[in-house]
């Protein structure tokens, strides 16, 4: 850092020296020529004339405002020692030329005022026009750049066009890997990126424009609401040169920052897209095959059936037959579930609202899982207070068939299962509760996950494929409802909770 301010005050001196140069080269030149129009016999006018034409010189070709008024000045006394009487001395002999001298003065002080005005005018326009080209060129470059390492090339190029240094440029977004390209004079090599987490950590809610990090200014490329690159420049543009062009340097991130959004949308919308494609052909390999395998397993229940009629009750073949029809009938349900899966996702089947009593479908729901546990007993809370509840009263029975079914298979036939139906002011509340081993902390955040089944007990795991609930979540929210599945506070077990809007 010492030895960037040291060559930063040594560039200012040098500089100095040289438009003090300048300014000592044109005075003396004019006082030349002041001499020169003496001896041929010009009138006094043309020298001063000629001193005002210094002043503007000096104040076109120097920086800033100071030069122009020294130049005024000098020429000033300049023009009193060697042309005034008596001569070469500063003393005035004739009060009239105190006049002559004032308005020397005034005029060259004006003279190089107007001039350096008009010079730092021209300058403003100039680098106003250079940014705007600037800017041109490379939004031009970046609309065309069809990916983001296109995008990080084209900007660690143009910085370092634009400040005459070597310039990289990281990419840490989230849509590709990281991407390191780094521009040396007329070459662009790939760097590897170390810590993208640490690099993130650093720039991610920066209260500085920038950072110096190491040789390098570190400017942070920002989306909404996160970063998406970090342009590194380097540090033999001094911080004083860098100041000019920050204007410059922030709108050239604002179009990298588009640009790199715009690249990021348009991967997420390709991916949504090939996601849907596959969504959309596995639930019709789902339907195709839930299709298929429907009428095969109505008919082998059919003959299950049949036969076990057939047979006395005593014989060996009648467990084997139960056997075959309840799983049989497991694969059906199953199948059906599928079916309604892939129909409430595709919209084809829609929610027909009427009024119903809740009692009424909690019971159909009940009496179906009776029949196919025999030995499990379903127990029954419902308040004294009758209402209507709106409803699909064939899809609720659907929602609560599944939840009891899912409590019959995680419990035992000693652990209870209890439905309760409870009314708030604005929706009915009906919570399926048993007393089994409870959610697991890895499912909980799962539950309503498609096709996702406990990996805590291998037994259960055969018994479904992970859509009973899931269908729940969509038939629930179909209502206007809501649901949730957690471990019961008030002892041993699970309870889910779903509510339907009065």
């Amino acid at each position: 850092m010492k030895r960037g301010v040291f060559l930063d005050n040594h560039k200012k001196y040098v500089l100095w020296i040289i438009d003090i140069a300048k300014l000592l080269a044109v005075v003396c030149g004019a006082t030349l020529l002041g001499i020169f129009f003496v001896k041929v016999g010009f009138p006094e006018t043309n020298i001063v004339v000629i001193y005002i034409f210094a002043v503007l010189l000096v104040a076109r070709f120097t920086k800033g405002y100071f030069y122009g008024i020294l130049s005024s000045v000098v020429s000033l006394l300049c023009f009193n020692y060697f042309f005034t009487a008596p001569y070469h001395t500063l003393a005035v002999n004739d009060p009239s030329y105190m006049i002559t001298f004032c308005i020397m003065l005034i005029t060259a002080l004006i003279t190089s005022a107007l001039t350096t005005k008009e010079k730092l005018m021209t300058m403003e326009a100039t680098r106003k026009g250079m940014e705007s080209q600037t800017l041109y060129m490379l939004s031009s470059k970046l609309s065309d750049a069809a990916d983001i390492e296109a995008v990080i090339k084209i900007a660690a190029e143009s910085m370092s066009r634009l400040l005459q240094v070597n310039v990289g440029c990281i990419y840490v977004g989230e849509q590709a890997e990281p991407i390191y390209i780094q521009q040396l004079e007329k070459e662009q090599l790939h760097r590897s990126v170390t810590d993208v987490d640490e690099i993130r950590r650093i720039f991610t809610n920066l209260r500085t424009e920038y950072l110096e990090n190491g040789e390098n200014w570190a400017f942070p490329v920002n989306g909404q609401n996160r970063l998406l690159a970090v342009i590194m420049i380097d540090r033999k543009v001094s911080e004083e040169e860098l100041s000019p062009n920050k204007k410059l340097i922030h709108s050239m991130i604002e179009n990298i920052s588009l640009a790199l959004e715009r690249i990021e949308i348009t991967i997420e919308r390709v991916r949504d897209r090939q996601r849907m494609e596959r969504e959309r052909e596995r639930a019709n390999l789902l339907r195709a095959i839930s299709h298929d395998l429907r009428t095969p397993l109505s008919g082998i229940m059919g003959s299950a059936e049949m036969l076990m009629d057939m047979t006395e009750k005593d014989d060996n073949l009648q467990k084997l037959l139960k056997g075959i029809y309840q799983d049989a009938d497991w694969l059906k349900s199953l199948v059906e579930n599928i079916l309604s899966l892939t129909r409430l996702q595709d919209g084809k089947i829609l929610v027909h609202k009427e009024m119903e009593a809740l009692e009424e479908v909690i019971a159909c729901a009940v009496a179906h899982i009776e029949k196919n546990y025999p030995n499990r007993e379903i127990q029954v809370e419902i308040p004294e207070d009758f209402r209507m509840v709106p409803m699909d009263a064939k899809l609720i029975e659907q929602v609560i068939t599944n939840l009891l079914d899912n409590a019959v298979k995680h419990t035992t036939c000693e652990e209870a299962v209890t439905v309760c139906v409870s009314y708030l002011p604005d929706k009915a509340q009906v919570t399926v509760k048993d007393e089994g081993e409870g959610i697991a902390k890895e499912d909980e955040g799962n539950l309503f996950q498609i096709f996702y089944t406990s990996k805590t007990r291998a037994a259960d795991v055969r018994k479904g494929i992970g859509l009973g609930l899931t269908i729940c979540e969509t038939v629930v929210n179909a209502h206007g409802g809501t649901i949730t599945g957690r471990n019961r506070e008030d002892g041993k077990g699970a309870e889910f909770i779903f509510t339907l809007p009065l």
